[in-house]
C-alpha cells in the first residue's frame, strides 16, 4: 500500500492536536484497514511539545489513546538533528513540498488541494484531512472583549 495521510489544522497546542490527529485516523482508517490492531508505533522527533521529555504528550497518548482503544503505543523519538532520517520525510513530505513549490498557500482549502493532489511515479496516493472540531462548540462571544468572555452551551 503506498498511500500516505496528512492533517492539517491550526492548533498550537502541539500534544493535544498530535494526539487528536491520531484518534482521528484511528476512527477514519486504523481499526477499517487494521481490524485488529492492538499495538501502534509512532516515530516522533525527539523535541518540541511532543518530544522525549513533556509530560503532557504521554499522559495524552496513555488517556486518549491507549486506555480508550486498548491498545499498546510505543513511541520512537529520534534523537536531536536525526529526524531527516524519518522515513516519512523523505516518502512523503518531500513529495508535498514539490507539489506546493512555488504556490502560496493561502488557505487551508488550497493546501489540502495540493496535499491531496500529491503524487509519485510508484502510485502514491495522499489523503488529507482537516482536524476542524472546533466548528463543533457551540460558542457565543460577549460584546465586551468577546476573545476573552464567551458562554459554550452544549448542543
Amino acid at each position: 500500500m503506498n498511500r500516505g495521510i496528512v492533517v492539517v489544522g491550526t492548533s498550537y497546542d502541539t500534544p493535544e492536536f498530535a494526539v487528536d490527529c491520531l484518534k482521528l485516523w484511528l476512527n477514519e482508517i486504523g481499526w477499517n484497514t487494521y481490524p485488529h490492531m492492538s499495538k501502534l508505533l509512532l516515530l516522533c522527533d525527539s523535541g518540541g511539545s511532543n518530544g522525549y521529555r513533556p509530560r503532557v504528550w504521554k499522559y495524552n497518548l496513555y488517556k486518549q489513546i491507549a486506555q480508550p482503544y486498548g491498545i499498546d503505543v510505543t513511541v520512537c523519538h529520534y534523537p536531536p538533528g536525526a529526524s531527516k532520517w524519518n522515513p516519512v520525510e523523505h516518502r512523503l513530505f518531500s513529495f508535498i513540498s514539490m507539489e506546493w513549490a512555488g504556490y502560496p498557500l493561502r488557505s487551508l482549502d488550497l493546501m489540502l488541494e495540493y496535499i491531496r493532489g500529491t503524487t509519485t511515479k510508484t502510485g502514491l496516493q495522499v489523503l488529507a484531512f482537516h482536524n476542524n472540531h472546533f466548528k463543533e462548540i457551540s460558542i457565543k462571544r460577549h460584546e465586551i472583549l468577546p476573545n476573552w468572555n464567551y458562554t459554550i452551551t452544549p448542543n
